[in-house]
């Protein structure tokens, strides 16, 4: 018999199966502990074979609040944790170009 006890998980998310991960890029941060990914990709038309290009939009759990809007990330699919929300963010692969603008120095201009 094999002692599930002694097994040893490097990474959780395989201890349950294969799940979808995919790159993308935070568009809004404005809720806590939420992120809008888009996942951009291109398509050929069916008939004109034209390349479009779409995006697809995932909500994504953030439990730390790690990303911000701009953000490239990382997302795998997860259980339902409430109605649009299906994605779990893994890790942030590179920070975005945070614009910072100083109010005070604004009003003075």
């Amino acid at each position: 018999m094999s002692d599930t006890k002694d097994k040893t998980v490097e990474n959780p998310a395989d201890d349950r199966g294969r799940r979808r991960t995919l790159i993308g890029l935070v568009t809004s941060d404005k809720a806590t502990k939420t992120r809008r990914v888009e996942i951009p990709r291109q398509v050929r038309h069916e008939r004109y074979g034209k390349i479009l290009h779409r995006t697809t939009v995932c909500v994504a759990h953030d439990e730390e609040n790690i990303s911000n809007s701009g953000d490239t990330v990382e997302i795998v699919e997860t259980r339902p944790l409430s109605k649009t929300k299906n994605w779990r963010i893994v890790r942030v692969v590179t920070k975005g170009v945070s614009i910072v603008t100083d109010k005070k120095s604004e009003k003075s201009k």
